[in-house]
């Protein structure tokens, strides 16, 4: 189902979201040794103003992650991946919901069900 959801929201030019929120998650399970290089990288990726996958966060929560990005703790992406997800959750998943890709996945487990 997220393999499926990820090609919706490429398909919507909004595949960064679900990349952060699950980088996001890997984050929060990196050992203290490693979480400075891997907040740099999350930062550098998806945060900052001219990142290649830039999430839709505004002015104020790019700022104070930005912030919390630079001393990092296990809760540095927290707000913004919570921002994130309720943008999926409000924008993106009603519409694949509705979406042929989603239809077509429902069809699938169901015919693997009915075998």
């Amino acid at each position: 189902g997220q393999g499926v959801f990820r090609e919706f929201l490429k398909s919507e030019f909004s595949e960064e979201n679900i990349e952060f929120w699950l980088a996001c998650e890997d984050y929060k399970k990196t050992k203290s040794d490693h979480l400075h290089c891997k907040a740099e990288r999350i930062y550098e990726e998806f945060v900052q103003s001219d990142a290649i996958k830039q999430i839709n966060i505004d002015y104020q929560m790019r700022e104070a992650t930005a912030k919390r990005a630079q001393e990092p703790t296990h809760t540095s992406f927290d707000e913004a991946q919570k921002t994130v997800y309720i943008l999926m959750e409000r924008d993106s998943y009603p519409r694949f919901l509705k979406s042929k890709a989603y239809l077509n996945l429902l069809n699938q487990l169901q015919t693997n069900t009915s075998k």
